[in-house]
């Protein structure tokens, strides 16, 4: 009966304190994440809001609390399947949590950056900042973060990770790389090239060194003209499959830095009459849906955008729970760690070894 009447108008936090047998200030202290609720009682209210579809105010809790509930996701990044993923999952996890999200596009090569990022931190009023590449690598933008005593997470490629004072969430793109190239040896390439993306990320760097190493495991040679630099783009992908098949010795095998990029080396590839993976094997970098997308498809690094994007916005709010706590260490600094799978798939694989997998 208590919850047909509640149900017929808008669910306030007093109807749900009322359902779960508990304190309207128990109920706030669940729905502020403040930790200080028994497990049992917790378990009741969360329930109650649950069935009530009871959705906290957020401005009434930002007003009341002195306190911001909303985060940003501020990113620089041209490929629109890492920034949607990037997105839904930072959504995702705001809405569980009782959070909004703003979202802030912006180009990492403006001389303004810092002042735009202040003056959209304060226009927002944010509780913090979910930060990507390559902005998550840049110094600059780090220290006036600091200096603005703005909570942050940054998603960074790197392989040794150091002690961090803000939460990271490090990807592993370096071993990955270097699956991915000891994949292609292993299907009898010598001659592997590498088509590199963007200066400015750091991916690109971490991948290049992952397929050096890989090379060098194998005493391999490393051959310069084989290692193209250029851009996340399926542009430079076409552009810098025509360079390497220009060369008097071309590679029999491309490592490309994403899958975009490798998408536009197989247009090219097979522009020229060449097969796929016969006669040039190619490999890409994400699991985006470009590798799903050609034929054959591309053999790449499963990278869980979307996952990746929701650890990193639980582990923002779990800072952000521990900053508003008086027992604050620095053992409650979370960092995370991901590292991408490889993934067989025809552009690399002779046809019985594709029968053998499907």
């Amino acid at each position: 009966m208590v919850l047909d009447i509640i149900m017929k108008t808008k669910t306030t936090i007093k109807d749900v304190a009322e359902l779960a047998g508990v304190s309207f200030k128990t109920v706030s202290r669940v729905t502020n994440n403040e930790g200080s609720v028994r497990k049992e009682t917790l378990q009741k209210v969360n329930d109650a809001i649950r069935q009530l579809n009871y959705q906290p105010n957020n401005a009434a809790r930002s007003l009341a609390g002195n306190k911001s509930y909303a985060l940003g996701y501020v990113y620089d990044n041209p490929n629109a399947y890492y920034v949607l993923d990037m997105q839904n999952g930072i959504l995702a996890e705001c809405r569980e949590r009782g959070y909004e999200l703003v979202i802030h596009p912006c180009s990492a090569h403006n001389k303004d950056i810092v002042e735009e990022l202040a003056t959209m931190i304060k226009r927002s009023q944010l509780a913090g900042l979910i930060i990507s590449p390559p902005l998550s690598e840049m110094p600059e933008v780090l220290s006036a973060l600091d200096d603005m005593n703005i909570p942050f997470v940054r998603i960074i490629s790197a392989s040794d990770v150091s002690q961090e004072s803000s939460p990271c969430v490090y990807i592993n793109d370096r071993d990955a790389a270097f699956d991915i190239t000891e994949h292609l040896i292993e299907q009898g390439h010598t001659k592997i090239a590498f088509l590199r993306g963007d200066e400015s990320h750091r991916s690109s760097h971490e991948r290049k060194i992952g397929y050096l190493n890989a090379l060098k495991k194998h005493n391999l040679p490393i051959i310069e003209d084989y290692q193209i630099d250029g851009s996340y783009s399926f542009e430079f992908g076409v552009q810098g499959a025509k360079q390497l098949l220009s060369l008097a010795q071309p590679p029999t095998g491309i490592f490309s830095c994403n899958d975009e990029i490798a998408a536009g080396a197989l247009f090219a590839v097979r522009l020229q009459g060449l097969n796929v993976p016969d006669d040039m094997a190619i490999a890409g970098f994400e699991d985006s849906p470009f590798s799903r997308q050609t034929w054959p498809m591309l053999t790449t690094a499963a990278q869980p955008t979307n996952t990746i994007a929701r650890k990193a916005a639980a582990s923002l709010i779990q800072h952000l729970v521990h900053l508003r706590s008086p027992k604050t260490t620095a053992d409650s600094i979370p960092h995370l760690h991901f590292r991408p799978q490889l993934v067989k798939r025809e552009s690399t694989l002779a046809t019985s070894e594709v029968r053998h997998d499907d």
